[in-house]
């Protein structure tokens, strides 16, 4: 492995820049010890005793651990450590929001299987029925509207899906082929996990993969954009920082944005595919209906008369309800966050277009930052307190690429696709020459 370049000379006062990065050491400290999915994880026989009594024809609702991993000290520290922080400098604001998030995910599961939970998660992860002030949507009336279009076009029957017939292994060597040329200078495991509740998560240092799950030709290629080339690609850079380290951690305010970048990544590179799409807008719908009331067997039929396998819908419906209440109301937003993270992404790109602001688009990866990080922290990457990023993806390495795509889309979506039909092409043709005078 390389050496990590020595920091750049900034322009900081050294007083000013002791107290930043003492605040950075203390935040990551704390905010590494919190971990939110493992806290909240259920055990793995509990899919066998629901699925169980589901075939049997009298379904039960899972039993979750009535308790889970709580951090109070690490509450205090983060408390005393907001209160220090000097929210004046832009630096120390960035940091102070970053412990907010982790205070905040503290007392989530603090308050597990509580309405507090809901409370902190929304606070966190934002919930799928609201619209942002300045739009008329809200991410559950865009993922109704996406599974009505895929169900129109599925339910033609003329699309072929892509079997998962990959074992776990064997995709793994795949996964890392794949992989390995972009990381030139870090090296990046791939690794089986038997009790993965998802297919697949990263981190700075690997990729695991649930060990066993089968996997799609298609799969390749979205879990190198979602996983490798945002989540574990972001992680690296972020630590490979010169001065803050804490542009490493997966802070929980920044998951909206990940998640919405990793997402966009796959529609940007066209690694997505209907089913995938079809995954994260249910998931949103469905995670408004358990915010309402339904209760987990509820959200499992919805899952499964949607076309997912019983195994999947189980897993799917766990994903909303962990640390929550299986009766309904009390939930797990988080998967919530993937639409509504991907419009705000998509959002930020084209301002970024409309404004002339190019540069902030590799600026997205140099750490785990939120969109507004970028545009906070942007004045800092010219000073060296910022470094650039070690490793961009190959989409978003020519800015002038995307945002030409991205003007494309933007100008296409003027054109009113609901005043005419495939035979109106034809008929604009012979209308040109029935008008030309000279037929």
């Amino acid at each position: 492995m390389a050496a990590h370049p020595a920091p750049a000379v900034t322009s900081e006062p050294p007083e000013s820049l002791a107290r930043l990065q003492a605040w950075d050491r203390a935040l990551v400290s704390l905010g590494k010890k919190i971990t939110v999915l493992k806290s909240i994880e259920w055990p793995a026989e509990m899919e066998d005793r629901f699925l169980a009594s589901w075939r049997r024809g009298a379904p039960e609702l899972p039993t979750p651990p009535t308790t889970v991993k709580t951090f109070p000290e690490c509450e205090d520290g983060l408390q005393a450590l907001m209160r220090e922080i000097d929210t004046g400098h832009p630096i120390g604001h960035w940091l102070y929001k970053t412990a907010w998030s982790y205070l905040v995910a503290a007392r989530m599961l603090a308050g597990a299987g509580t309405p507090e939970f809901t409370r902190c998660s929304m606070l966190l992860y934002g919930r799928p029925d609201v619209a942002y002030r300045s739009q008329e949507l809200t991410s559950a009336d865009s993922a109704r509207e996406m599974l009505q279009i895929t169900d129109d076009v599925m339910g033609r029957g003329t699309l072929e899906m892509t079997e998962a017939n990959i074992p776990a292994d064997v995709f793994a060597e795949r996964l890392r082929a794949h992989i390995t040329p972009i990381f030139d200078r870090d090296r990046v495991d791939v690794v089986l996990d038997p009790n993965l509740a998802s297919k697949a998560t990263a981190c700075s240092k690997r990729i695991n993969l649930r060990a066993t799950a089968l996997f799609s030709e298609r799969d390749l290629h979205q879990l190198a954009e979602h996983e490798a080339f945002v989540h574990t690609l972001t992680a690296i850079n972020g630590r490979n920082q010169p001065y803050f380290k804490a542009l490493g951690l997966g802070a929980p305010r920044t998951t909206r944005t990940q998640e919405g970048l990793a997402t966009f990544s796959e529609i940007i590179t066209g690694a997505i595919d209907l089913a995938r799409l079809r995954r994260i807008a249910l998931r949103v719908v469905w995670l408004e209906k358990a915010l309402a009331g339904a209760d987990f067997i509820e959200v499992f039929r919805g899952f499964l008369e949607a076309g997912q396998t019983e195994v999947e819908s189980y897993r799917s419906a766990a994903r909303l309800f962990r640390g929550g209440d299986v009766r309904g109301r009390v939930c797990f937003t988080k998967d919530g966050a993937y639409l509504d993270g991907v419009m705000v992404v998509h959002a930020f790109v084209v301002k970024t277009l409309q404004e002339g602001r190019p540069e902030l688009l590799p600026m997205l990866f140099a750490g785990r930052l939120t969109t507004a990080d970028v545009i906070t922290l942007a004045p800092y990457r010219e000073t060296g307190l910022i470094a650039p990023s070690r490793y961009i993806p190959p989409w978003a390495r020519d800015p002038q690429r995307v945002l030409a795509t991205m003007a494309y889309s933007a100008a296409a979506r003027r054109l009113r696709m609901d005043t005419f039909d495939l035979q109106r092409f034809v008929e604009y043709e012979d209308e040109v020459v029935a008008d030309s005078g000279f037929a």
